[in-house]
């Protein structure tokens, strides 16, 4: 009885395990293509918050970054400790900073993203435009629930 209904489950008909799988494969190719630049790819969400040359506080990349406060302030910890971001103290509250890039950090934006560009396009070979726009849209819908989903748990603690 027990071995048919785990026959039933299958991994590679649901969707969830396969976004969790191509999420997985996409962060270990970023890595091995971006960590010769000085970056890892956990740190693609400041980076690309910053690349503009502006700042903000570590609340905000958290919340925009869809990263929890402590690991938020870890990775910038070792970003600082790499000379890939700076902090000036926040002139509309004193008990904050702002976070830019550095100078150096900023040169390399272009090179990082050339390596994920050419990564994601032999990763999205085969794939018409029309694909592309489809899979956006279902993704970006999909994420849209998970962010309610998360949200109404969150209000309910």
């Amino acid at each position: 009885m027990y071995m048919s209904s785990t026959m039933d489950w299958t991994l590679f008909g649901n969707p969830a395990p396969l976004i969790n799988m191509a999420s997985r494969s996409f962060a270990r190719l970023g890595d091995r293509q971006i960590k010769p630049l000085g970056f890892a790819i956990g740190q693609m969400p400041v980076l690309y918050m910053l690349r503009d040359g502006g700042a903000m506080s570590q609340k905000q990349l958290a919340t925009l970054a869809k990263i929890e406060q402590p690991s938020m302030a870890q990775m910038l910890s070792r970003m600082e400790r790499d000379g890939l971001i700076q902090r000036q103290p926040d002139p509309q509250d004193g008990r904050s900073s702002l976070v830019s890039l550095t100078r150096r950090a900023l040169a390399k934006v272009p090179k990082v993203r050339q390596a994920l560009d050419s990564g994601n396009k032999e990763a999205f070979s085969g794939f018409s435009k029309h694909e592309m726009e489809l899979l956006v849209d279902l993704l970006t819908r999909l994420n849209t629930n998970l962010d309610r989903l998360v949200a109404e748990e969150n209000s309910a603690d």
